[in-house]
């Protein structure tokens, strides 16, 4: 039988801002606290404990003003990291299947882990389930993402304990747990970028209903990563199959990009290229493909267009002031 391991993190930062912040662990856990579900989801254990903080002693006001802490409790009762997040790992079990609300709390764990050297235990890719994605899927579009807070209240599990607490946030996450209609769900796993795919053999690609899902592994730059064959190909979520483009890729921004595909057997196959940052600086890439019907299809022609138009302008205004900077009399 699985176990459910809803997990909820409190942690501080540099109360003197991102100046005095350490490098690659911008958040120190201060809080880890947990509650374990059977397959009804209903709640068959807790886990609670407080860590004693070491690189950021100083508690920032925020945190202060959130989770209403105190140095003084942190110091006498809190654990060491490492004591605790061993005592975690041993009560979550082998088969546990991670759940939170968000999705930073096990990206966190394992920073902090990296940084004490506690070798991570958990598989590549490290697959988990975003609460709050899955409620958005049920209860709203399936883009906006619900405060706990509101979700709480929506579904009609308040008690009396407060928000923004380890413990509590984990429980209240369980209750949201067993009052939705989890199995019309289930096949929408989250994918955790701590740690990446080292070489193209490791890259990940993943199938849900509707759409699929590659990550690649670390490029040098992004003109590295636009330029791989695998990240810019266009493949049918459905069928596999490899698709000739309609829209060939572009970008507003540079860091998102898109295309259109069509499968003759499964229909349109829209393209998204997300591009982000490692810890190291490096570049990686998320590419969405999902099926879309024949009335998104304009937006996508639209949204090029004013691409075209950005860049024709663009070109123009870098010809202008070339010639301003030429003229013997600038």
């Amino acid at each position: 039988m699985k176990d459910y391991i809803v997990l909820d993190l409190e942690w501080n930062q540099s109360a003197g801002g991102k100046d005095e912040a350490v490098e690659h662990l911008p958040f120190e856990i201060i809080e880890i606290g947990a509650v374990k579900l059977n397959e009804a989801m209903e709640e068959v254990g807790e886990f609670k404990r407080l860590i004693r903080p070491r690189i950021y002693p100083e508690l920032h006001e925020k945190i202060l003003e959130v989770t209403h802490m105190d140095e003084k409790t942190l110091i006498q009762e809190g654990r060491n990291f490492e004591e605790a997040v061993k005592d975690f790992l041993t009560w979550c079990g082998e088969e546990a299947v991670f759940c939170t609300w968000g999705s930073m709390d096990l990206t966190e764990l394992q920073r902090n882990m990296a940084y004490y050297g506690i070798l991570n235990p958990f598989p590549k890719p490290f697959l988990y389930y975003d609460v709050q994605k899955l409620y958005s899927l049920l209860y709203g579009d399936g883009k906006d993402r619900q405060s706990l807070d509101i979700a709480v209240l929506e579904q009609q599990v308040m008690e009396d304990r407060p928000f923004h607490r380890a413990l509590d946030d984990a429980h209240y996450t369980g209750r949201i747990l067993y009052k939705m209609d989890f199995m019309k769900v289930r096949e929408y796993w989250s994918t955790d970028y701590y740690r990446l795919p080292e070489n193209k053999d490791e890259e990940v690609y993943l199938v849900f209903p509707g759409y699929s899902k590659y990550i690649s592994r670390p490029f040098e730059t992004k003109q590295d990563a636009i330029g791989d064959k695998t990240v810019t190909d266009l493949i049918c979520c459905k069928c596999n199959r490899m698709l000739r483009k309609k829209i060939r890729w572009f970008s507003v921004n540079q860091k998102f990009y898109t295309a259109l595909g069509c499968c003759p057997e499964h229909g349109h196959v829209k393209g998204k290229i997300r591009m982000r940052r490692c810890d190291d600086g490096r570049v990686y890439v998320v590419k969405t493909m999902r099926l879309v019907g024949e009335e998104e299809i304009p937006e996508i022609y639209e949204k090029k267009e004013e691409t075209r138009k950005k860049r024709v302008e663009k070109t123009r205004v870098r010809k202008i002031n070339k010639k301003k900077g030429d003229s013997p009399l600038s």
